[in-house]
């Protein structure tokens, strides 16, 4: 036990010194970090986290920022740390920013008051640092004094506040300006301001601005300093709320006064004194109350406000309830020339931080011109719903000018930055109320526009019903009667994109004086583009119409194209005025007794001024089919679309678009329905064209081909319906084209082409697929039809004895009649398909087709007995159709009518073993044609019965008589 020392009691906590020599404080800061940092260190600030008692410094702080400034004291004297709290930066940081001194710029009132105390006390000129004068803080600081603490204790207030005489105190500014100190010097200079507040009211203002009174701008600083000073934020003295009151009647009737010279400056005409008025008048205005009293005064007392009845809204419309703007361009311009005179005094006048010009140009716009186009829109309404969407664009356009009358003044003040966006939503939010009724109306007139187009059409094609309709002959040949159908097509579409930068009328008012972002020209050029007017030529010179680029056309042609084409090479199909500056010779009929010499078109004197109204259609001529009417015959297939009402389509669009585009700035939640707007208006036409008149018209043009039979007709150089077709599938490109030049003109700036989940782009991309399928569908059914033809022609045409001739009778190694008519069948609708559909498309045109007449070829082979000379002849027609095949360009399908060919040597070789070598040759034909395949062939030669032994013994090596036995 000796060898244990004795265990001493170890301390498991500190007791942390205290600078109070008495023992440890009451409330400790629990944190060991602090307890090596010396005492004056540690009295600057403290972290967050610490605690002074049991709550948080952060805690703290905020007790001490929302206290008055009368309780700090008696918070701090709760213990020496709060006392050493109370003076920390972040305390007096928060209440000092929420005085607002600096934010409002009225350190100029204090500089004023500390200059005057200055005066009073003598001391201007001393080098001695600069006292104040003052009453004791009996109240606020002075708490401070009432107690035995050191300056090191209780921190700056008693120090800065340590009492001279009975009756003033001075306190030396530090050098550095902390919050704390700049507060305090705040407090200490309106302080002797604050008993003038207890006098009557009639007499506050007078003893707050004694004689010689300072300016009115200072007096509003200082009105204002005073009101932030006694706010709920700051709370400077224990009466603070008494002290507001009477300030704030105070406040009032300095501000009934300021209006008051205000009006007599205004009457007079005396803009310096309206100024000096307007601007005390907004330095003292704390912005409770809705808008400035003195800026809506002024405006309520311009005459303009009260002149309704001077204009007439109801004088727009003419007798015949048609659109004429010219009264309302009249009004306009008396706004206008208002805004401008009261505008401008405005801007001289009264503080740019008031907007006193846009908020004269809002009660201008909504009470004087709102009221104006609702009273106008309300009459369009009541006349149709057209006019009721024109009047609402025009008015639009109208009440925009303003924007730029705004932005006009605004600039004539130096240093002025006016967003233009400012002055267009005194527009904006002036029409918000018509918005609605407008962009619902928009939609639904497309709709009704549309539906009565095609529903016009279908009423036509119905009272056509019985009859033959046209005869498909030279004269209704349109683009297949062209030597260069691309060549017509990029003319086409070079004129339809004149026609789309033919502006659109939006205000519509007296000749010469339409503001347009499109004239009625639009709607005579665009009647001419179908094909179907071409027939007039007039005479070509310097603007005498749009379409300078499109080549003259027979004036004898009564209902299409004339076949004089004009020559050119092939191109793209989008290479739109690739050739305005070539002169390609006309490439007239030997029998035309004139040529046709480039010149521009323009439109016949009896041509209809076709309006846009859904009724108005003058010569659709094709169009979607009634689905109950009975279809058309074969011979006007070629009927079932339309360029004409594709193009009244896009026409009706397209004014809708131009309408809704007038919007298109429109911020926040109407600018995302006027968009939505405008893509709903192009999907409404892609739906149209493509689900109600090109999927339907491909589709009844698909039933006639398949019920076509060619023996019924005499005609075999060509298949009727399929010309017809080939000619639907040039007018659907072209109107395709038409859409895609229609989409990058119009619809390619208000969207993102690469967006695939956009309305429009989804849209397109499956109109573009229900043409492709309806064509797809149609070449199908055409191909069956034309190769059904090529069969008859080879059958109708080709002799009983075409492949065994007579022994002694002339040998002819030409190919035969009925192949050579079969192949220009082929090759005249071959070539028709070029330029209206891609190349892939064609190419798998042209497969089907190789791979059809190969089995059409086998089949008309198996039927003939060859001999050894009509053997040539069948070499010599494979050689021609091997030609055909292969000037299409095919790889595959050529490869394969190389072995055809080669399969007529069969019938050219005499002998019997050779003939069976070649047959057991499977290389030969490269595994198109197995052994048994060839020896189905062979059988077909004249001397098959005397060779038939030889060829199976070598063939398969066996002798029925020898090798065969009867039981």
């Amino acid at each position: 036990m000796d060898k244990f020392a004795t265990l001493e009691p170890v301390r498991l906590y500190k007791t942390p010194s205290s600078p109070n020599p008495q023992g440890p404080k009451r409330f400790s800061i629990h944190k060991s970090s602090s307890q090596h940092v010396p005492s004056h260190a540690r009295t600057k600030s403290y972290a967050p986290f610490q605690l002074i008692g049991r709550l948080p410094v952060d805690l703290h702080i905020l007790i001490l920022t929302f206290l008055s400034v009368p309780d700090l004291p008696a918070y701090a004297l709760c213990c020496r740390a709060l006392g050493t709290l109370a003076k920390d930066e972040r305390v007096w940081e928060a209440r000092w920013k929420a005085f607002g001194v600096e934010r409002y710029k009225l350190d100029d009132v204090l500089d004023a008051l500390e200059e005057k105390v200055k005066v009073q006390n003598g001391l201007a000129k001393n080098n001695v640092p600069p006292t104040l004068a003052t009453e004791t803080l009996d109240d606020e600081f002075g708490d401070f004094t009432s107690t035995n603490a050191q300056s090191g204790e209780m921190g700056d207030f008693v120090g800065a506040f340590s009492l001279s005489t009975p009756r003033t105190s001075a306190f030396v500014l530090p050098s550095s300006k902390t919050c704390r100190t700049l507060y305090i010097r705040a407090h200490t200079l309106l302080k002797p301001l604050v008993p003038a507040l207890s006098s009557p009211p009639h007499a506050v203002l007078s003893n707050l601005f004694p004689s010689p009174a300072p300016s009115l701008r200072r007096q509003a600083h200082t009105l204002r300093l005073l009101t932030l000073f006694l706010s709920p934020v700051v709370k400077p003295l224990r009466n603070w709320q008494t002290l507001a009151s009477a300030l704030r009647a105070a406040v009032d009737r300095f501000e009934d006064g300021l209006l008051t010279a205000f009006d007599v400056a205004d009457g007079k005409g005396d803009e310096a004194g309206m100024h000096e008025a307007a601007e005390a008048s907004w330095e003292v205005w704390d912005g409770s109350g809705g808008e400035w009293e003195l800026g809506k005064v002024w405006a309520e007392k311009r005459e303009i406000f009260y002149e309704q009845g001077k204009w007439k809204p109801l004088d727009n419309f003419t007798q015949n309830s048609e659109l004429e703007f010219t009264p309302m361009d009249d009004f306009m311009a008396d706004i206008l020339a208002a805004l401008e005179e009261h505008g401008s005094r405005a801007i001289r006048v009264f503080p740019s931080e008031a907007n006193v010009l846009i908020s004269f140009a809002d009660r201008l716009a909504s009470e004087v011109v709102g009221e104006y186009i609702t009273t106008l829109l309300t009459r369009a309404r009541e006349v149709s719903n057209e006019i009721f969407l024109k009047a609402a664009a025009a008015t639009f356009k109208e009440s925009w000018r303003m924007v730029d009358t705004i932005m006009q003044v605004a600039a004539a003040k130096e240093h002025s930055q006016f967003p233009k966006t400012t002055a267009e939503d005194v527009v904006y939010r002036m029409f918000e109320p018509n918005m609605d009724e407008y962009l619902d109306e928009e939609v639904e007139y497309v709709k009704q526009s549309f539906e009565m187009t095609c529903r016009s059409w279908e009423q036509k094609l119905s009272e056509r019903k019985g009859t033959a309709g046209v005869p498909a002959n030279a004269d209704n040949a349109r683009f297949l009667s062209s030597h260069n159908p691309a060549q017509v097509k990029r003319t086409v579409l070079a004129s339809f994109t004149d026609v789309l930068l033919l502006p659109v009328t939006i205000v519509p008012k007296a000749v010469g004086a339409a503001i347009t972002t499109g004239s009625t020209a639009a709607v005579q050029g665009i009647q001419m583009l179908n094909p179907q007017r071409w027939g007039a030529q007039a005479p070509a010179g310097p603007g005498s119409s749009p379409f300078a680029r499109m080549t003259s056309w027979n004036a004898n042609a009564k209902d299409g194209y004339v076949r004089d084409f004009e020559k050119g090479g092939d191109g793209m199909l989008f290479d739109i005025g690739a050739d305005e500056d070539e002169e390609p010779a006309a490439a007239g009929d030997s029998s035309t007794s004139e040529k046709t010499p480039r010149s521009s078109l323009t439109a016949s004197p009896t041509v209809e001024s076709s309006s846009t109204a859904p009724s108005s259609l003058q010569s659709t001529r094709m169009s979607t089919p009634n689905p109950g009417a009975p279809p058309p015959t074969l011979d006007n297939l070629d009927l079932l679309l339309s360029l004409d009402t594709a193009l009244e389509l896009i026409h009706a669009d397209r004014e809708s678009l131009k309408r809704a585009e007038t919007f298109s700035g429109y911020p926040g939640s109407y600018g995302h329905r006027v968009r939505d707007t405008i893509e709903e208006i192009f999907v409404l036409l892609l739906q149209a064209l493509g689900e109600r008149h090109i999927k339907p018209g491909f589709g009844i043009a698909i039933e006639q081909m398949k019920s076509y039979k060619p023996a019924e007709h005499d005609e075999t150089k060509s298949v009727a319906p399929l010309l017809q077709f080939f000619e639907l599938v040039h007018i659907g490109d072209t109107m395709q084209s038409m859409i895609q030049v229609y989409f990058d003109k119009e619809l390619a700036p208000h969207i993102d082409k690469t967006d695939f989940l956009n309305a429009v782009v989804r849209e397109k991309k499956h109109f573009e697929d229900v043409l492709d399928d309806s064509v797809a569908a149609g070449l199908n059914a055409a191909t069956d039809a034309l190769m059904n033809q090529v069969e008859h022609i080879i059958q109708k045409l080709t002799k009983p004895r075409e492949y065994y001739p007579a022994e002694d009778g002339p040998l002819d190694l030409g190919p035969t009649e009925g192949c050579r008519e079969a192949i220009k069948c082929l090759q005249m609708h071959c070539q028709l398909l070029k330029g209206s559909t891609n190349k892939e498309v064609l190419e798998v045109f042209y497969q089907e087709v190789g791979i059809r007449l190969i089995a059409i070829l086998q089949k008309h082979i198996k039927r003939q007995i060859i001999s050894l000379n009509g053997g040539f002849q069948v070499i010599a027609d494979l050689n021609a159709y091997h030609a055909f095949i292969t000037s299409l360009r095919v790889p595959s399908i050529a490869s394969e009518f190389a072995y055809l060919k080669m399969l007529g040597h069969v019938y050219v070789v005499e002998d019997a073993k050779d003939l069976a070598q070649i047959v057991r040759d499977v290389t030969r034909y490269g595994g198109a044609y197995r052994p048994e395949d060839i020896y189905e062939f062979i059988q077909r030669r004249s001397d098959w019965k005397k060779i038939e032994k030889t060829v199976d013994k070598t063939m398969y090596n066996l002798s029925f008589k020898e090798d065969c036995v009867v039981c």
